[in-house]
């Protein structure tokens, strides 16, 4: 049943709106507890290395248990914290409830895809994890640039506060129009760790993680960028957050068409459009009109990044397809967290102005990990 798809797409939508929300609003969130920017940014480089560490285990560890309840679990966690955010407590407690919220995030997904394709035709498997997918799209045009528009006008607490409103509204969906599933009976098997020592395994994995890296280490300071280095208003990055979120739409069609290309030949094509946004950002300088040009160009590029990446983890290794998935979204929140802590020591040591260099460098990274790819592994 579509319903149920939706209803997953509307808690990933309230999830992603936690986890990136923060993008838009970390300069303000360093002015107001008078840290660096690159220290604001573990707000979203630690809520990545939980998922990444974390989230393969809690989601074992929760597959006997009921979806419908693990799934409203995880979104209680996210009203909780989002709720006792406004409050802007210190520092630590906000990063620690950050922590908390991020530990059922890979749980909601599996078992949010789980729901959504048991519960249809087999023919339209792949129609309704798109639609639960179409969350974070959502959530990239929609509550995410709303965040950041009204913490600009009304202050830091608004972010919060909006990020507790659409848990709790996902929170109810799930009560009132899911199921109760019950949980999964397979017992784990160990032997699929195996695949871990494996070489091509692991040349594919740092693909998946070096792409991740190179989009986030300018991405997480997206803000902070454009305020100081393209000279925007806090209502100017607020527009390109929503530019950037729209055209995402239209990224994701592109992105598919793409794709079916091959995945190598997706990958290289992206990875070269990042290395091009990456130069243009730093030769070009602040003129309203180009920046809103690489902008637009940037979130061509970048939206498809997690299909890209999944695809190619799951095509050039030997996988089974749920592992693959699951590692797929641990290896891109690493690749996150990385991206994040190596564009703020960028910041830190030697300034904003060469951040786009560090993207450059992760990018040329991928490259050469591609070519050994090729080169070694049996690519499906």
């Amino acid at each position: 049943m579509k319903k149920y798809a939706y209803v997953g797409a509307l808690g990933l939508l309230s999830i992603i709106t936690t986890e990136f929300g923060v993008i838009g609003v970390l300069p303000q969130i360093a002015s107001h507890y008078r840290i660096s920017i690159d220290q604001a940014s573990w707000l979203l480089s630690g809520f990545a290395l939980v998922i990444a560490f974390l989230g393969p285990l809690m989601t074992v560890l929760t597959v006997r248990m009921d979806k419908k309840k693990v799934m409203l679990l995880a979104l209680a966690l996210f009203v909780i914290s989002s709720f006792i955010s406004v409050s802007l407590p210190p520092f630590w407690l906000l990063f620690t409830l950050r922590l908390i919220s991020a530990l059922l995030q890979p749980v909601y997904i599996a078992n949010a895809l789980s729901i959504a394709v048991r519960f249809s035709p087999e023919d339209k498997h792949s129609q309704m994890m798109s639609i639960v997918f179409s969350g974070i799209t959502i959530a990239s045009f929609t509550t995410i640039p709303l965040a950041t528009y009204l913490t600009n006008g009304y202050g830091l607490e608004a972010i919060f506060l909006i990020q507790g409103i659409v848990s709790s509204i996902a929170f109810m969906a799930i009560y009132i129009f899911l199921p109760c599933v019950p949980g999964d009976t397979k017992v784990f098997n160990t032997k699929e760790l195996v695949v871990f020592r494996d070489l091509s395994f692991i040349r594919s994995a740092l693909v998946n993680l070096f792409i991740l890296a190179m989009w986030f280490s300018v991405y997480s300071y997206f803000a902070d960028y454009l305020s100081k280095e393209k000279n925007m208003s806090g209502l100017m990055v607020g527009n390109m957050v929503l530019l950037f979120g729209l055209i995402g739409v239209v990224a994701m069609y592109i992105g598919g068409k793409v794709l079916s290309k091959g995945v190598v030949y997706s990958n290289v094509f992206y990875i070269m459009g990042a290395a091009l946004i990456a130069l243009l950002l730093y030769i070009s300088g602040s003129e309203s009109i180009l920046t809103v040009l690489i902008v637009s160009m940037w979130s061509l590029f970048y939206t498809p990044v997690y299909l890209n990446a999944t695809a190619f983890l799951q095509k050039t290794t030997k996988l089974p397809f749920e592992l693959g998935s699951s590692l797929s979204t641990s290896l891109g929140n690493l690749g996150i967290a990385v991206g994040t802590f190596v564009g703020g020591k960028v910041i830190a040591y030697y300034g904003l102005q060469f951040l786009p260099l560090a993207m450059l460098i992760f990018a040329l990274l991928s490259l050469v990990l591609i070519y050994f790819v090729v080169k070694f592994n049996k690519v499906n």
